[in-house]
């Protein structure tokens, strides 16, 4: 098969000048042009990748602590039929574990420190099925969190806040009063503090307090759970889990999944993906339409070229696809190279950043500063994908303008002076 000369000619003059002082310049920018893409094509991937990282490395511990999806009662009172649901729950496909808990609102108190708390009941044999942290805990604190002995679980950043430790006594204070005949007046009841958790969550590790689902219904005054929690297979399909849970559930039910319940957090960070990428994507278009100057000083320096193939019957057309090919291979090329920098950083970051934080005795992430003290990267097909994208057609429209130029070059006028 006859490869079209366009495809010749343009590929030759991306290579040529290197060995001529004439075109040395030229090919000095178009270098640079492509060495400009590749740059801004492997910041793009390396910065996304790395906001996925602290995306995943968040939600894990979120969802170690939150269950993919909690069903409650309408009301806000006890499930009616708590056996019934968890039957039903259960005999979903997705649905890995399902158990019953009580959430409710409340306030810790030791001496005169008091703290407003979110207080969780749960059964310690069916918890560890459904949320991370309390598998971690189910050989030592949720052990001790037997019924009728009103012990608690703390978070260990609430622990720290109220000094108190492993056997020490704090007084839970109900929302609900206890009408006497002076008044209202708070229910209140002494808690034994039987260990202490870490989820690398600060919201719920200084709020979270755990007691068994039987003593958190004698507390708050309840018939029973006021509701159930459940595991998925995938945690990425509980949206679509949900809803069909809330329709086929009997009873009054509110389902909510994890991507409701912390709505506010991920469009945050969908906001901020979405800014960086455009910031980031001005970047690559910088050097992509540096490729116009490249190809206008080329198409100058080639009128004579450009001549003579019109004069040996080239149309307009043809040489404007000749610059076409030029341009875009600077910008596959550019493309090519920031797809490996960026992804070979990507997918190698973890023994990059420790490299560079020895070499330059430094801790970019320091423990005692922020919860997550490593460099995570997860690179995605959505998000490279467009990046290349984007970069081959902001490469492509450079080219149009000086090809158009070169195009309309008279060849009488470009031989007149040869």
């Amino acid at each position: 098969m006859q490869i079209p000369y366009e495809l010749i000619l343009g590929w030759r003059y991306t290579r040529a000048g290197r060995a001529t002082r004439r075109n040395g310049f030229i090919s000095f920018i178009s270098g640079v042009s492509m060495l400009g893409i590749a740059l801004g094509v492997a910041a793009l991937i390396i910065v996304l990748s790395v906001m996925n990282g602290f995306q995943k490395e968040v939600r894990d511990r979120m969802l170690g602590v939150v269950s993919h999806i909690e069903i409650f009662a309408a009301n806000g009172a006890a499930l009616p039929d708590l056996a019934r649901t968890l039957r039903e729950v259960r005999a979903h496909p997705q649905v890995l574990a399902a158990a019953p808990f009580i959430a409710t609102q409340a306030l810790l108190a030791r001496g005169e420190d008091m703290k407003g708390v979110i207080v969780r009941g749960i059964d310690p044999a069916l918890e560890p099925s459904v949320t991370d942290l309390a598998g971690g805990l189910r050989n030592s604190a949720l052990t001790r969190l037997l019924p009728g002995e009103f012990g608690i679980v703390l978070g260990g950043e609430l622990a720290r806040s109220l000094g108190v430790r492993e056997g020490e006594k704090v007084t839970l204070v109900a929302p609900s009063g206890q009408v006497t005949p002076a008044g209202v007046v708070p229910r209140l009841k002494q808690m034994t503090v039987v260990g202490t958790f870490d989820s690398g969550h600060y919201e719920y590790d200084a709020s979270l307090a755990l007691v068994h689902v039987d003593d958190a219904a004698r507390i708050f005054r309840l018939e029973g759970p006021s509701g159930v929690r459940v595991k998925l297979r995938d945690l990425h399909q509980a949206r679509e889990v949900g809803a069909e849970l809330e329709r086929s559930l009997s009873g009054d039910v509110v389902v909510r999944d994890w991507t409701r319940q912390n709505r506010t957090w991920f469009a945050a960070v969908q906001v901020e993906k979405r800014m960086m990428f455009i910031i980031l994507t001005l970047i690559v278009a910088v050097a992509a339409f540096n490729l116009v100057s490249t190809l206008v000083m080329t198409v100058t320096d080639k009128r004579a070229d450009i001549a003579i193939l019109r004069t040996l019957g080239a149309s307009p057309r043809s040489i404007m696809g000749i610059f076409v090919v030029q341009g875009a291979m600077v910008g596959v090329i550019g493309t090519l190279a920031g797809l490996l920098l960026g992804l070979g950083v990507a997918y190698n970051i973890d023994v990059i950043v420790p490299a560079l934080e020895q070499l330059f005795h430094a801790s970019f992430l320091p423990k005692d500063i922020y919860l997550i003290s490593r460099m995570p990267s997860e690179p995605q097909q959505a998000d490279i994908l467009p990046v290349a994208v984007i970069s081959l057609v902001l490469a492509f429209l450079a080219t149009l303008y000086p090809s158009w130029r070169a195009s309309q070059v008279n060849p009488a006028e470009a031989l007149r002076y040869e």
